[in-house]
C-alpha cells in the first residue's frame, strides 16, 4: 500500500474500512449486529471494546509495568534502553547480543546476535520506517492508535536446550485460558501447533503449517496457563505469550487481535467454536 493510498484509507470510517478489508479475506462481509466466528467478534471488538487500559496493555515498554504488578517482575525481560529516534541510541553501550523492537507496532524487531556484525544502517531503515507510521490504521486495531512511537533494546533471551525462543502463545476467552500455539523455527520457516490445556494436540491450522515433529511439553506449561488467566481477567479475549528460557517463564506480549482477524482458520468450525467461547461486552465505541 503505497503512501498516497494508505493516508486516503484513513478517511474511511472503520466500520467500512473493516468490513471491506474482511470481504477481502474472507469473501463475504462480517455480521456486526450478530457475530459468531472468532474473526467476525475481533472485527467488532475493535468497534465498540474501547477501555482507556488496552492502549498501556499493548504498548510494549508501558505493559512492563503491568505485568510486573499483576504477576511479578521476576517475569519481565530486562530493558536496556528506551529512545524516541534511532539516532539516540548509544550502540556502544549495548551488549554484544541485544533485542530492539519498536513499542507501537508488530514485526518491526530486530535481533542482534553479534553486535560486530549488525548492519546498523538496514536496522535505521527499519526501525524508522515503523517510527513514522501508526499501526491502528491497517487493521483499526484501537489499542494501538495512542502508542508513543520508541524504540526498546531487551536482553537478548535463548534457551539453552532448543537453542532458540520458542513462543508460547495463550490463548484467554472471557478470562478463561483455553489452548495455546507454540511456535517452533522462528524466523526461518516459523510452523504453529495447537495444544489444549492438557497438552492435547489440536488438529486445525491458523497461518502456518503444522511442525514436522511435534514440539515438547515446556516445563512450565501449566505455569503459563495460570499467569494468563490473571492477566486475562475482564477481556473478551486476549492473547498472551511467554518465553520459556532455560525453566524460567517470561512474559512476550498482549495481543487483542490475533491476525487482525483476518487469517483463516482451517477448518472453518473452529472459527466458530472460539467464536462461541467469547461472551461479548457491552459497546463502548
Amino acid at each position: 500500500m503505497n503512501k498516497t493510498i494508505r493516508k486516503a484509507s484513513r478517511l474511511i470510517p472503520d466500520r467500512l474500512y473493516l468490513s471491506l478489508l474482511y470481504y477481502k479475506h474472507f469473501h463475504k462481509f462480517p455480521n456486526f449486529n450478530s457475530p459468531q466466528t472468532f474473526n467476525e467478534k475481533l472485527q467488532w471488538l475493535k468497534l465498540y471494546d474501547r477501555r482507556p487500559e488496552y492502549t498501556k496493555m499493548v504498548d510494549k515498554y508501558a505493559v512492563k509495568l503491568y505485568i510486573a504488578e499483576v504477576i511479578g517482575e521476576e517475569y519481565v525481560i530486562p530493558t536496556l534502553g528506551v529512545w524516541d529516534r534511532f539516532e539516540d541510541i548509544d550502540f556502544n553501550k549495548l551488549p554484544d547480543r541485544f533485542v530492539l523492537k519498536c513499542t507501537h507496532d508488530s514485526h518491526s524487531v530486530i535481533i542482534c546476535k553479534d553486535k560486530a556484525k549488525l548492519d546498523i544502517e538496514s536496522a535505521r531503515q527499519k526501525l524508522t520506517s515503523s517510527l513514522s507510521r501508526n499501526f491502528f490504521y491497517y487493521g483499526r486495531e484501537w489499542p494501538y492508535k495512542n502508542v508513543p512511537p520508541r524504540i526498546i533494546a531487551e536482553k537478548y533471551m535463548e534457551d539453552a536446550k532448543v537453542r532458540e525462543l520458542r513462543d508460547y502463545k495463550i490463548y484467554t476467552f472471557n478470562g478463561k485460558a483455553k489452548f495455546c500455539m507454540i511456535n517452533t523455527d522462528r524466523g526461518t520457516d516459523t510452523r504453529a501447533d495447537y495444544f489444549d490445556e492438557s497438552y492435547n494436540w489440536l488438529d486445525f491450522t491458523w497461518g502456518y503449517s503444522h511442525a514436522d515433529v511435534k514440539p515438547e511439553k515446556p516445563a512450565n506449561y501449566e505455569k503459563m496457563f495460570e499467569l494468563a488467566e490473571k492477566l486475562a481477567k475482564g477481556t473478551a479475549t486476549l492473547r498472551v505469550d511467554f518465553y520459556e528460557v532455560n525453566a524460567q517463564v517470561y512474559f512476550g506480549e498482549l495481543t487483542f487481535f490475533d491476525a487482525s482477524g483476518f487469517d483463516k482458520i482451517i477448518p472453518e468450525s473452529y472459527d466458530l467454536k472460539f467464536g462461541s467461547w467469547i461472551k461479548l461486552p457491552d459497546k463502548k465505541g
